[in-house]
């Protein structure tokens, strides 16, 4: 069966939601409420609608829009390439447009921020090349060697409607040309300019050496390569069964990579390499594999990253000394800075980490002396205070002022103009993590079903639920949380979780995590204009809005 044109823009905005959400963002403003009917050549159809921050696709047929959009297949190609001139935008009987008029410049506006940043990614590239390559005799002739330029002589006049963007790229990077540049993660160069600046898309022509700023991908890239640098500074000595291995094996479990993507890109935002932070991305990975062998031991968790838990499969002996041991290397990591980035660097360094320790153990006897008093905490400050302390320190703020600090930013003024913006990010993200562990798919989320129901945990919904729920049921709800984790079972958990559901806790708490991160992309403009705009403060925004996109 053929690959519709429906399906292959649901892929679209799926994968670019995941590798561009800046631009996703900027689009779901743009298209705002409006419900759009796309029909197509083939006979296919799709709907595109946002919530909030994120792109809603879906192959269907609207009912009810508010504007519809017809390409034919001729015109399939004006979708991925939104820069031709007018005239060029034009075919006779392969694009018709009807709606309102400011709904239609609306959604006009939609697919130009989306064009002109799917014409940058490898992967959208990929998609659109194997829907073009189903019937080539429909394109016209295919590129020729020879740069793209209206008048070239390497370029005859097109027959029938060529794919100009995808020949130029094309040429610009052979396939069998290696793509990742030799910079932070092998994906991020201060010399080069992102393809989005949060007001600015522009034109991919305009770009002879810019990079994609895949986020997918320069994430992936940054967390190898700082597990290339802890797989290098782990003792290769005894006891190695029982420490050192164990050591190599549970940070290599999935992680999205979001603290080394953060310290690399702040450090060459800065100004600096991405060498200068790889040991400080890495100590910061080890802290926080530490942090999570010892808090699935105090939280008698039995899963983590979609594997048992350390304690789990090796006893909470091993477990916790493994942890400890993560710690002290993370620390000496942390001071081996001194031979490569001098003794300034590497003193500011040992006070990031020591105030981020800090924060973070506070937070988790914060969290954990609610749950021995049986206390639920009254108002969603409490678990702001208690989250950005708990994880907001280690996930986001602390892994930039990091960065910043190899980069050689030692001012307090502007490391502190990183706190407000990722703060906020931090929460966001944390909330949207525990929204995941209720309803989000266990492959995925890597913990087990309804874990934070069993462990107790005080979340923005379990806060909500305590103080909409009428007394009778609050006093049940008293008696189910105060129980001890091992008395607990899974009806238990799913009892919490269906009134939760009645009274609106999980709805309340995903829209309070998009206000919140809302908030945080505005201080992230607002607050670091200190950082010159460059493909690494492109991938730190990248970041700042994938909050708003993540899909739940």
């Amino acid at each position: 069966m053929a690959y519709s044109a429906a399906q292959l823009l649901v892929d679209t905005v799926d994968a670019l939601s995941r590798r561009a959400p800046a631009i996703v963002a900027a689009a779901a403003h743009q298209l705002g409420e409006i419900v759009l009917a796309l029909h197509f050549g083939d006979d296919s159809h799709a709907e595109l609608t946002a919530e909030h921050s994120r792109l809603l696709a879906r192959v269907h047929r609207s009912e009810q829009p508010d504007v519809e959009a017809y390409f034919d297949n001729r015109a399939m190609n004006l979708l991925f390439d939104l820069q031709r001139r007018p005239v060029d935008q034009t075919l006779p009987a392969s694009l018709d447009v009807r709606g309102p008029r400011a709904q239609t410049l609306a959604v006009w506006r939609t697919f130009q921020l989306l064009s002109q940043r799917a014409s940058g990614l490898r992967a959208i590239q990929a998609m659109w090349k194997a829907y073009r390559d189903q019937y080539p005799e429909r394109w016209g002739s295919p590129a020729t060697d020879g740069a793209v330029n209206e008048g070239d002589p390497a370029f005859p006049p097109p027959r029938g409607v060529r794919w100009r963007a995808l020949d130029f790229l094309d040429q610009r990077h052979p396939e069998d040309q290696d793509l990742a540049p030799e910079t932070v993660g092998g994906t991020i160069n201060q010399d080069e300019r992102t393809l989005w600046d949060n007001r600015v898309s522009t034109s991919w022509w305009q770009f002879s050496g810019a990079t994609d700023a895949d986020l997918l991908e320069t994430m992936e890239r940054c967390k190898e390569r700082v597990q290339e640098e802890i797989r290098r500074i782990i003792p290769a000595r005894d006891p190695g069964p029982h420490l050192y291995e164990l050591m190599h094996t549970y940070p290599a479990r999935r992680g999205k990579g979001l603290r080394p993507t953060l310290t690399l890109a702040s450090c060459v935002a800065a100004g600096g390499r991405s060498e200068d932070a790889m040991r400080a991305a890495a100590a910061i990975e080890l802290f926080h594999n530490g942090f999570l062998i010892h808090d699935d031991v105090a939280d008698e968790s039995t899963h983590r990253r979609g594997e048992e838990t350390l304690h789990g499969t090796h006893g909470a002996g091993l477990a916790v000394n493994t942890g400890d041991g993560m710690n002290l290397l993370a620390v000496d990591t942390v001071l081996s800075n001194l031979d490569t980035l001098g003794l300034a660097r590497t003193l500011g360094l040992i006070h990031e980490v020591m105030h981020m320790c800090r924060e973070t153990i506070e937070g988790q006897a914060l969290e954990l002396g609610w749950i021995r008093e049986g206390v639920v905490p009254p108002g969603d400050e409490d678990y702001f205070y208690m989250s950005t302390k708990k994880t907001g320190w280690y996930t986001a703020i602390s892994p930039c002022r990091m960065g910043a600090v190899s980069a050689g930013v030692t001012d307090p003024v502007l490391l502190n103009q990183f706190n407000d913006a990722f703060r906020l990010i931090g929460i966001a993200f944390q909330i949207q993590d525990d929204v995941l562990n209720l309803v989000g798919e266990t492959t995925l989320y890597g913990k087990e079903p309804l874990g934070d129901l069993l462990e107790g945990k005080r979340t923005v919904m379990l806060i909500h639920l305590f103080r909409e729920a009428d007394e009778a049921t609050r006093q049940r709800l008293y008696a189910n949380i105060r129980r001890l984790r091992a008395e607990k079972t899974q009806d238990d958990a799913e009892m919490i979780l269906r009134e939760m559901e009645r009274f609106g806790s999980l709805t309340y708490a995903i829209d309070l995590a998009d206000r919140l991160a809302h908030e945080g992309v505005r201080r992230f403009e607002e607050d670091l204009t200190f950082l010159p705009e460059n493909e690494a403060k492109g991938v730190l925004r990248q970041i700042a809005n994938y909050v708003t996109t993540r899909p739940l």
